[in-house]
């Protein structure tokens, strides 16, 4: 299966790295391609480094501003002209979908995947790991969306928050169907 992660560049404490890494052995060891934002910096490196030290395979999809920290190495590298472009192709190139820890950019993601998924454009799985609480805001403005009549379907057709790496990887597994 190949599963896009979402997530951060930054240089961050353990408590964010440690699962990160955790997600990304359990993916390499399952078999499974890493389809990611592509730099060799911070979150994005440890967990590119776990899959591949576990045997996955690593294709990335860097852009042009940032093609400097692109990962040397990686089974597939594209540069894209723009984030549009980059983020059309990384959700192209994937079978299912785990948002980690981010700022803006990652916000960014994770929202235009479950805008896709909420209007029927795609039904690939997508997880938000919700590591050290880092999404318990999210997670209550988005109950609070399915409550108030924002979202046209249930929330849990959207989107699974899990916390741990084991149940996001084995959530997509069976979602997918390659168990």
């Amino acid at each position: 299966m190949n599963i896009c992660v979402f997530l951060s560049a930054a240089d961050l404490d353990d408590r964010y790295t440690g699962p990160a890494r955790e997600f990304a052995e359990l993916l390499g060891k399952g078999g499974h391609t890493l389809v990611w934002g592509g730099s060799d910096v911070g979150l994005m490196k440890v967990v590119a480094d776990a899959v591949q030290e576990a045997g996955g395979r690593l294709v990335g999809v860097s852009v042009d501003f940032l093609a400097a920290k692109a990962r040397g190495g990686a089974d597939e590298m594209v540069v894209a002209r723009d984030l549009a472009e980059r983020k059309a192709l990384l959700l192209a190139k994937a079978d299912a979908v785990v948002v980690m820890v981010g700022g803006t950019g990652t916000l960014d993601e994770a929202t235009e995947i479950l805008e896709l998924k909420k209007h029927g454009k795609t039904d690939m799985p997508v997880v938000l790991l919700n590591t050290a609480g880092f999404y318990d805001g999210l997670k209550e403005q988005f109950r609070r969306m399915d409550a108030e009549g924002f979202l046209p379907r249930p929330l849990t057709d959207l989107v699974l928050f899990a916390e741990e790496p084991a149940v996001a990887l084995a959530h997509l597994e069976e979602s997918v169907g390659t168990r």
